[in-house]
């Protein structure tokens, strides 16, 4: 009689510590009200990012430059280059996706990554940056560029992992997309250390044999940008924390790599956004050529740099703000309206010119064009901070939609296969940005140190304006356009949030059914 007395308490007790667990870890997957991310972690991954915005800032801003104008490779084989680089990735990403997703360690699947790759990247970079005397024939130099820009790419393939931490550290919608606008408002201040290079560019004495010249310049900056954004990954790894349950092995394996892929092609808004990447990709070759029109068209690279401490002032105002718009319009309405008026802005820009005051060769009328080209590039700056957030956000509704609608949650495979597109975009639009230099007909021409001299043909002026303004502006506009059809948004993607809620909780609840003690009755 005690003993059934006993037993039935210990029965009781053993149910009560059972329910207990269970509730705690129901109220730990169900809340999005609870915070997960120690002050800490955050700080790490914004610091990541920043080190990250730096590099690639620096990277994206600077190497075709440097590469058609120091390397001495043309814009025609420059963008060759590019556009190969989008086929060695089909297999790259095709490995890095699969294997990432698969990995299991006792740092995460993510985590690892920020380490491994971090030397492959660095060593590219300063390759991209650097023309080593025994690079004496074209061919040379065309190897040597193939090997830094396919290196590079093969780190960051992996070292891209960074991006998707903030879906995996924290299960919290709100708490994640705050942490992705802050990650935003960080890389306004990643942006100021590129910005400076133009001032050491014009400033310093290059007019003597012993002076620095323009390439020392460009490739000491190289090895600064590498250690800031290498520390800064280092210690993220040491500090950030994976969250968001994972598959087990044996799960992943009921799902073979095929049907993986199928899962990710099959994701329609993930092809929305994708295809959305693409054309707003085509502001890249603006980009891209924004150095060739302040160096030749303005007079200076510097100017660059002087009008882009204003032009990023309204993001510091507007990114933290972005929380607040998508709450109330929506990541894809906003998205939508930020297109347009980025269009609309450029389109603008262009029909007005870049010397509304005369030409710039005095003071005069520096100034005064100077201070219209600043604030035009200002209200076409406006929607950036907006398209960087959204862009992000919607990514996560991506991932979101993929386990709601398949039940596995591929991240790094459905990065890889957005991958595709992106670096197909990159491929075609990096073909381009060579290819357009090409056809306007500009060959660089330098002076007795092997420092770049200003290009004085008008049409070529023209065809530098034209590619600065048109391009951004016709994919700003597509941009906009394209994200009519992303089809997660508004009372679709509360329900699908709401499912994924009962869904975490049901595989939770069935966890701690199976590991729950059992009772026995003697």
């Amino acid at each position: 009689m005690g003993s059934d007395v006993l037993a039935e308490n210990t029965t009781v007790t053993a149910t009560e510590i059972a329910e207990s667990e269970v509730e705690q870890v129901e109220k730990k997957v169900s809340s999005q009200n609870r915070r997960y991310l120690r002050p800490r972690e955050m700080f790490a991954y914004l610091l990541t990012a920043f080190g990250q915005k730096n590099l690639n800032e620096f990277v994206n801003g600077n190497r075709q430059f440097f590469m058609i104008s120091f390397l001495g490779i043309s814009g025609k084989a420059y963008g060759v280059i590019m556009f190969l680089e989008m086929l060695y990735d089909a297999l790259d990403d095709s490995l890095s996706g699969v294997i990432i997703d698969r990995t299991r360690t006792r740092w995460g699947k993510l985590r690892p990554y920020l380490m491994v790759a971090t030397p492959i990247w660095a060593v590219a970079i300063v390759m991209l940056f650097t023309t080593p005397s025994f690079l004496a024939t074209t061919t040379s130099k065309i190897v040597w560029a193939v090997i830094a820009i396919f290196a590079h790419n093969l780190g960051m393939s992996y070292f891209g992992v960074w991006q998707i931490m903030p879906f995996d550290i924290t299960p919290n919608v709100n708490e994640r997309n705050n942490l992705l606008a802050a990650q935003k408002f960080m890389e306004l201040f990643g942006q100021l250390l590129p910005g400076l290079l133009p001032f050491f560019i014009d400033l310093l004495p290059r007019q003597t044999h012993n002076a620095v010249g323009m390439q020392d310049v460009y490739s000491g900056y190289a090895v600064i940008m590498v250690i800031i954004s290498a520390a800064t990954a280092i210690y993220g790894f040491f500090v950030m924390r994976e969250r968001v349950p994972l598959a087990s092995r044996e799960q992943m394996k009921e799902v073979s790599v095929l049907q993986s892929f199928k899962i990710a092609f099959k994701n329609r808004p993930m092809l929305v956004l994708q295809l959305n990447y693409f054309l707003n990709g085509f502001k890249g070759i603006g980009a891209s050529n924004e150095k060739f029109f302040w160096m030749h068209n303005a007079g200076a690279l510097s100017y660059s740099s002087i009008a882009s401490i204003f032009t990023g002032m309204p993001s510091f105002i507007i990114t933290p703000l972005v929380p607040k718009m998508i709450r109330k319009f929506g990541a894809r309405n906003l998205g939508i309206y930020a297109g347009l008026f980025g269009g609309a802005a450029y389109t603008l820009m262009w029909i007005i010119g870049y010397k509304p005051f005369g030409e710039w060769n005095s003071g005069g009328s520096i100034v005064a064009n100077l201070v219209y080209m600043t604030i035009m590039l200002t209200i076409c700056g406006l929607p950036n901070s907006v398209i960087n957030v959204v862009g992000t956000i919607l990514q996560g509704d991506v991932y979101d939609y993929g386990e709601w609608k398949y039940g596995v949650r591929n991240e790094a495979l459905i990065a890889t296969v957005s991958g595709y597109f992106q670096k197909a975009a990159n491929a075609i639009n990096g073909l381009l940005s060579g290819v357009v230099i090409s056809l306007i007909g500009y060959t660089a021409h330098k002076d007795v140190f092997g420092n770049v001299v200003r290009e004085t043909d008008s049409g070529i002026l023209r065809g530098f304006w034209f590619i600065f303004c048109v391009m951004p502006a016709l994919a700003r506009t597509l941009y906009g356009v394209s994200l009519i059809f992303f089809n997660v948004h508004g009372k679709f993607k509360d329900q699908m949030l709401k499912d994924l809620e009962e869904r975490r909780l049901e595989a939770v609840q069935k966890i701690n059914a199976e590991t729950a003690p059992t009772n026995t009755e003697e």
